[in-house]
């Protein structure tokens, strides 16, 4: 008579990683159920932009950050000054960290907009859409000028593309003219993905050429990292130009990107 042989360690083990990714899954789901239920319960979509309305995107970026089993660690206050943030751009993960840590609106391309589910939630929950076209960043600038005239707090990455985390890339800067003419600071704050080695995580950076479906996959699957956040003293817009404004942004960002790992790490970068 045949006798069927016992599951082994390693199935056993897949056998886990499956079902703990299944309830990640479902978990996100939940988290997601439950921000509609915040914008359509206090009726945020009736006034998405108002300032107030931050404090709901904060929680529901907050409840993200379980699901993806990020620790959030925050180093020094984070300001509530109406101002133009900045950060280093990682991961779409960002915007989850970010606005776990800080009450502030997110920057999205127009398109996001009419994404199915996202789109709605995003909208009804205060996203800033602009519109890109023909390199037009005059638009662009203007668009956040005036939510900034209107004490909205807005941030955006001005590398423009997602890095390992290592170093700030180049800052590009045009966008910084909306706190020139809007005379409000530029507020910067930074943010670190670490391993529970003590080094900077190879999972949750967006880079390469993995598809996003897949990422998020690995995001799921990921150990517990946690993500160091710290603001900078505020860059008082007055006085500057884009081009020195831009010149001071990319300074700070990169002293402070190597003042936070320095403190976070147990072998900074290089």
């Amino acid at each position: 008579m045949n006798v069927s042989a016992a599951p082994t360690t390693s199935t056993l083990k897949g056998f886990a990683r499956f079902f703990l990714y299944v309830r990640k899954v479902f978990a996100m789901m939940g988290a997601v159920i439950q921000g509609f239920y915040l914008v359509y319960f206090y009726r945020l979509y009736k006034d998405p932009n108002n300032p107030a309305n931050t404090r709901y995107v904060q929680y529901f970026c907050r409840k993200l950050c379980k699901v993806f089993n990020i620790e959030i660690r925050v180093h020094g206050e984070i300001p509530r000054t109406p101002a133009l943030w900045v950060s280093n751009h990682i991961s779409w993960l960002d915007v989850a960290v970010l606005g776990s840590g800080a009450r502030v609106f997110f920057l999205a391309k127009a398109e996001i907009e009419k994404w199915p589910l996202i789109g709605k939630l995003a909208k009804g929950g205060g996203t800033l859409f602009i519109q890109r076209g023909s390199g037009d960043s005059v638009k662009i600038r203007e668009q956040i000028t005036n939510f900034l005239k209107q004490d909205s707090p807005v941030l955006f990455f001005p590398e423009a593309t997602t890095s390992d985390g290592t170093k700030i890339k180049k800052v590009h800067g045009r966008l910084l003219g909306a706190a020139i003419e809007a005379r409000r600071p530029v507020q910067i704050c930074l943010i670190c993905y670490v391993n529970q080695r003590g080094e900077l995580d190879t999972v949750a950076p967006y880079i390469g050429e993995i598809s996003f479906a897949k990422h998020v996959q690995n995001v799921l699957e990921m150990p517990q990292v946690t993500a160091h956040l710290m603001a900078l003293p505020a860059i008082d817009s007055a006085g500057h130009t884009v081009e020195s404004l831009t010149q001071a942004v990319q300074l700070k960002m990169t002293e402070g990107l190597a003042q936070l790992q320095a403190k976070v790490l147990q072998h900074p970068a290089e």
